[in-house]
């Protein structure tokens, strides 16, 4: 007769296997973050007045209605070319999607910096995308310097974090549904929408969110692409920390962008919460 073992040992070894990596994180993100907070509230006195004057400055809320806005349209427009093209990847053969998988990840083989320079040559004025667009006869399309110019850039960086949640979904998605419902009777837009979107859904609200939190902590691609009369909100914490030295002003600012990136994400943990029970449980209801 073989003995049962605890269910506690196992789990109680997994506790210490966290160690090192919350030690990791206790150090490098929590410590410095509980800093930034505490000098926010703080200094010059303690109390609520940086948070006050970040919300009693009008500049200071455009610039964040300004980057949620870029952040908003980065996601769309990400989606809106990486659901195709992840769509596709599940369709082709092996080989062929290894080579779109290579396609995605090679902009991660160069430097961001590196690119967003490439951008910068293609985007100024007489460079390859005014001599694109002039060719058809639209003349005077200069990207830099523009919002337009920026969300390019920002959406090549981002395509490959909402292609490959939306792909890893989309592989787990079994075809001979859409199959059964067109042998029901169902066309196939009508099947697309009523099963194979929901069902994608997990990995379009993940890929949408690590887009968006991402794009809204951006500096280098909108400092160099953009100008500093559409700054975003992680330049204006840097050209408060670098050039006023208002580090309680600047860590007010950040937390207000900390606040609206838990929101988010809370809104699409809501989201997330019936999409995953009307997968799972839908289908019991007659």
């Amino acid at each position: 007769m073989t003995a049962i073992r605890p269910a506690g040992k196992p789990r109680a070894r997994a506790h210490w296997l966290l160690l090192p990596a919350a030690a990791v994180l206790l150090v490098v993100f929590f410590y410095p973050l509980a800093t930034i907070l505490w000098r926010s509230i703080a200094e010059p006195e303690f109390g609520p007045g940086n948070y006050l004057a970040v919300l009693g400055d009008a500049v200071a809320l455009r610039v964040v209605l300004r980057t949620l806005g870029t952040a908003l349209i980065i996601t769309a427009v990400t989606l809106l070319i990486a659901y195709p093209y992840a769509y596709a990847m599940t369709l082709v053969g092996r080989r062929a999607r290894g080579l779109l998988t290579l396609l995605v990840l090679m902009p991660f083989w160069t430097s961001l910096m590196a690119r967003n320079f490439a951008w910068y040559v293609l985007e100024q004025r007489g460079g390859v995308i005014e001599r694109a667009f002039a060719a058809i006869g639209i003349h005077g399309v200069t990207l830099l310097g523009s919002v337009a110019g920026v969300t390019v850039a920002m959406v090549q960086v981002m395509l490959p974090f909402m292609v490959l949640p939306l792909q890893n979904a989309m592989l787990g998605i079994d075809r001979g549904l859409l199959h059964a419902a067109g042998s029901l009777g169902a066309p196939r837009p009508t099947a697309f929408l009523r099963i194979y979107l929901p069902l994608s859904m997990p990995g379009v609200l993940s890929g949408v969110s690590v887009v968006f939190i991402m794009s809204l902590g951006f500096y280098i691609t909108p400092a160099l692409l953009g100008t500093p009369q559409q700054a975003l909100v992680a330049q204006v914490i840097g050209t408060r920390v670098n050039d006023l030295l208002d580090f309680p002003g600047a860590g007010a600012l950040g937390a207000v962008l900390l606040v609206i990136t838990l929101v988010v994400l809370a809104l699409l943990g809501r989201v997330a919460g019936p999409v995953g029970a009307s997968m799972t449980g839908g289908g019991d209801r007659g």
